[in-house]
């Protein structure tokens, strides 16, 4: 027998021993408290101890203490395949694997959803990145306005670390979203074992190093993005942490609309003189090429930061795909004298140069770059014909840390 049952019978004990004082009302009263305490400690101790009770007392006034809470909101991350989830909802994410998901709002049956992706690895070490993702999903938050029906599916690209200060950092930022949500984190691992067979031929042309490596497939996610989504997702915008949003992101999705024919990828043009520095060598040997040109005229290239992907265009386009083989591109880079750092932005710039009929040319005010880091470096003289940008501001940049300007 153990010491808190010894100890709880002769409490018992000491106890009946006083009933005959009492009257029969009082007996009873003290009988049935006596017996909710036994109740208590005999059945607590066969299952559960006192802190696990505790616990679950405290889980429950915190489910229930939600006095200003929004009941359409359910904030729980499910970790279970959609079929499971019972909801009505396509399925959004990966065939196989399971899928994080949190909502405000029910999305009915016939819901148009706007698929935005971000990458959000290692956001857990960088209080930079943080502070930059905090300017980013607020202002969005403060100006995004959709119809009736219409659900905004924010995706993120992350590690087990970051993802778990996410979701901490999302409940804060959406808590006063005026529009239905679903959140989604992907894996970057599965994502990375998924990308890594279709770019690493390309990651030696484009890649900061030698080689090939491994981590730094994730970096092209947007070049493969529609090999690995499945097919019920054909339109997602990706965008980079250090963005500040002047107006309703709606209306970034109705770019999709002025596509032209054969256009799989919309993205606007590089504001520094970028590649007119890595296409030296190419310009060296044809000084009569466009390549690496400021505009109007010239071919400055192109800035990832904000991108629509048609992902259903880019898989009916031959054209396309024939780029994505590891023969084609060495081809172009070979033909080019290309050799670059920057990942997808490299790609992208390098086959628009040989085919800008792949891409929609977005206002510069969607991407309005602030880095000046060339204009110290070299280009002064000719800064300005590539950092001019007349029109609206949509979208503000912070690339290379650049301060964004207050609202």
């Amino acid at each position: 027998m153990t010491l808190v049952n010894m100890g709880f019978l002769g409490l018992v004990a000491r106890i009946m021993g006083r009933v005959s004082t009492f009257r029969s009302y009082q007996f009873v009263l003290l009988l049935a408290a006596t017996l909710a305490v036994i109740a208590f400690y005999y059945f607590g101790s066969e299952r559960h101890n006192f802190s696990s009770t505790t616990k679950r007392i405290r889980q429950t006034q915190a489910n229930t203490n939600r006095n200003d809470a929004d009941l359409t909101v359910d904030t729980r991350i499910s970790h279970l395949p959609a079929s499971e989830e019972q909801r009505g909802e396509e399925l959004i994410v990966g065939e196989e694997s399971d899928v994080f998901r949190s909502r405000k709002g029910s999305a009915e049956a016939g819901s148009q959803h706007y698929h935005a992706l971000m990458m959000f690895t290692k956001v857990d070490r960088s209080r930079s990145l943080q502070d930059k993702f905090r300017v980013a999903l607020l202002s969005m938050v403060k100006r995004a306005h959709f119809l009736e029906g219409e659900v905004l599916v924010l995706h993120f690209v992350s590690d087990q670390a970051s993802q778990e200060l996410g979701q901490r950092m999302l409940q804060e930022f959406l808590q006063d979203a005026p529009f239905k949500y679903e959140i989604i984190f992907h894996d970057v691992v599965e994502l990375t074992q998924k990308l890594f067979p279709i770019v690493e031929a390309m990651q030696k042309h484009f890649s900061a190093g030698s080689g090939a490596y491994y981590s730094d497939s994730i970096f092209f996610l947007s070049v493969a993005m529609h090999h690995i989504m499945p097919e019920s997702l054909t339109r997602i915008v990706q965008l980079d942490l250090d963005l500040k949003y002047k107006t309703n992101i709606r209306d970034l999705f109705q770019e999709f609309d002025k596509f032209p024919p054969g256009a799989v990828i919309g993205i606007t043009r590089e504001m520094q003189p970028v590649y007119r520095h890595t296409f030296w060598q190419y310009r060296k040997e044809n000084p009569k090429t466009r390549v690496g040109e400021p505009p109007p005229e010239g071919l400055p290239g192109f800035n990832s930061g904000v991108m629509l992907l048609d992902l259903s265009a880019m898989r009916a386009s031959t054209l396309y795909n024939q780029l994505l083989k590891p023969s084609n591109v060495a081809k172009l880079a070979d033909q080019y004298r290309f050799r670059g750092h920057l990942g997808d932005q490299d790609f992208f710039t390098m086959i628009g140069m040989e085919h800008p009929e792949l891409f929609y040319s977005l206002a510069c005010g969607w991407n309005r770059q602030l880095c000046t880091w060339w204009r110290d470096h070299g280009y002064g003289d000719v800064f300005q014909l590539y950092y001019g940008c007349d029109g609206p501001i949509y979208i503000y940049h912070g690339n290379c840390n650049s301060p964004i300007p207050d609202d």
